[in-house]
């Protein structure tokens, strides 16, 4: 997991190759908001840019509270978190930065190595803990604490995704019931939809070092709600925990949150067992050990195209000869070593990349529009010869993309493509990433059209006394919506007359073309939600045309009389005739 090729991936077609002056070295990950991406400061220093997905940047709704949440998360200075320092949720699309920790994440370094020593767990539980005061004190709850949101680097822990967290002063998205969170990492009062505090966290904080301990879950694996039934309703079992943890971890998984140890309190615990024995001086060997060897930081990308990032990825070196954003050519430069041992060599003077540079850029853009409109306008005069032209240069196009495509197939070679989507013989007529329009007026056009414009409706909550209207996006009061949430027979699923759903496994990230192919089969008009977990996508084709995207944000299904689904919704309205 820790191996370069694993942990930065090759940037793929439907990637952009700059956000906001960022120039995109590879690929971190995906999830529900958006993609991740490795990037630089113009001084080098790595960075990692979260991109907000297409869906949620046309809704107003997410972009007010994504502005609220950068605010909140700005305040946010400490040791042991990644630290937000660039961020724009006003963009096209939204986005924001915080510095790259080069290490792995603690499931992953459980997942290879196994359990950790009892000292290795005490420095986790103190950096984290240390975390959260930080948090806290800039007034987040950060609710989604688990082994993937710690990353271990060279010098201790660090926590991540605060910055998309909800500040507690906000009331946004506060819905009786709505929870964000992992369900195998939650508190009992999240769990049930309760009022969230910063006790919240440190009880996720104990579940996590007991992960550390044990090599998995407390609370054990298996469907959502069985997880969530248990955190709710028993007792944590620390029996198979070492005994100088279970005091501690007792305290941090306490039922009542007023009964819950403190950040402090468990910071002081940790620094005070780990001197009985001199665990502080071996804190640096017991990290080196358990976050595995440095990994090479792909070097900054000069603006020379698609290529360059990919070459950055396959063949990162500490003597790699690179181009730093926006500066001259420099000499080599060493790979930086976790935890950063110093700047990454001279550069030259650099073009501002703030907020007043893109307003400027903005404005550039509005005037270059302007012109736009102007030359359409002079193109529509010049009559039916050039309609006549422009329906050559469709056919030509159209011939060669086709051509293209048929050398692909000959050559045994397809482009990768994502799940769902068109075979590669079709795919030079079809484009399903952010680029589709772009790509449809090179190939003049496509056999199905451009997509219908997206409306994310954010999260909806569904139970057994209200339903989901998809031409709306809104909750019905009623069960006369066009999906309804069912727990019959101990079974709970989605159930509807009007629509029919598929559920998709895989990368997420589900485009409207994908929805659309999926449902068009053998899909089904109750859906079966036992293997639904937060995060599931679910594709939705209503009988008008509608497609939908449903992602699982809690599914809380313990008690069949108190169920209900959350799940943020997007909806691609079908064209009227």
């Amino acid at each position: 997991m820790n191996h370069t090729a694993e942990v930065f991936q090759p940037l793929q077609d439907d990637d952009p190759r700059t956000v906001a002056g960022y120039r995109l070295a590879a690929r971190l990950g995906a999830g529900g908001m958006g993609r991740v991406y490795l990037s630089h400061t113009r001084g080098g220093r790595p960075v990692a840019i979260k991109v907000v997905r297409s869906e949620l940047a046309d809704d107003p709704t997410f972009r007010r509270r994504f502005g609220r949440e950068i605010k909140a998360a700005r305040r946010v200075k400490g040791a042991y978190t990644a630290e937000l320092i660039d961020a724009d949720p006003d963009g096209t699309p939204p986005w924001l930065a915080t510095l790259y920790v080069p290490g792995p994440p603690l499931s992953a370094a459980v997942a290879r190595r196994g359990p950790l020593p009892v000292p290795a767990v005490l420095w986790l539980m103190a950096g984290v803990a240390e975390a959260l005061q930080a948090i806290h004190d800039a007034g987040i709850v950060h609710r989604d604490l688990k082994p993937a949101n710690v990353l271990l680097a060279a010098d201790g822990p660090r926590v991540i995704d605060f910055g998309i967290s909800l500040a507690t002063d906000s009331t946004a998205h506060t819905v009786t019931g709505t929870t964000i969170g992992t369900p195998q990492y939650m508190a009992p009062e999240q769990a049930s939809g309760s009022d969230v505090t910063a006790a919240t966290d440190v009880f996720s904080l104990g579940q996590t070092a007991a992960f550390a301990a044990l090599g998995k879950p407390l609370y054990g694996d298996g469907p959502a709600a069985t997880v969530l039934y248990r955190i709710v309703h028993s007792e944590p079992d620390l029996s198979g925990l070492p005994e100088r943890l279970r005091g501690l971890l007792g305290r941090c998984l306490a039922a009542d949150p007023e009964e819950r140890a403190t950040p402090t309190e468990i910071v002081e615990w940790c620094r005070r067992e780990l001197g009985r024995d001199g665990g502080e001086e071996a804190g640096p060997a017991v990290w080196r050990e358990i976050a595995g060897p440095p990994v090479a930081v792909p070097p900054p990308v000069a603006a020379t195209g698609p290529a360059t990032a990919a070459a950055a990825v396959a063949a990162p070196g500490p003597t790699a000869v690179h181009t730093a954003p926006w500066t001259a050519p420099q000499g080599a430069v060493p790979a930086p070593w976790p935890g950063g041992a110093g700047p990454w060599g001279p550069t030259v003077p650099q073009r501002p990349t703030g907020p007043e540079e893109r307003k400027r850029r903005r404005r550039r853009a509005a005037l270059i529009t302007a012109a736009a409109v102007v030359a359409c306008g002079l193109v529509i005069a010049a009559g039916t010869a050039l309609l006549d032209a422009a329906g050559r240069n469709f056919d030509r196009a159209r011939d060669a993309a086709a051509s293209a495509a048929a050398s692909e197939s000959a050559s045994g070679t397809p482009r990768p493509q994502a799940k769902g989507s068109a075979p590669a013989g079709e795919a030079a007529a079809s484009s399903t990433g952010p680029g589709a329009g772009s790509s449809a007026d090179a190939t003049g056009g496509s056999a199905v059209g451009t997509p219908p414009r997206a409306h994310a409706h954010g999260a909806l909550l569904v139970n057994a006394d209200n339903s989901i209207s998809l031409t709306e996006g809104t909750m019905r009061k009623d069960r006369k919506g066009d999906v309804r949430f069912d727990c019959a027979n101990a079974s709970c699923a989605l159930e509807s007359d009007t629509s029919v759903f598929t559920m998709l496994f895989g990368d997420p990230g589900a485009t409207y073309e994908e929805c659309r192919d999926m449902t068009g089969g053998d899909a089904v008009h109750r859906l079966p939600l036992a293997a639904a977990s937060a995060g599931q996508e679910i594709c939705v084709r209503r009988d008008n045309g509608d497609i939908a995207l449903f992602v699982v944000q809690v599914k809380s299904t313990a008690l069949p009389e108190a169920a209900f689904i959350t799940m943020d919704t997007t909806v691609w309205p079908a064209e009227k005739n």
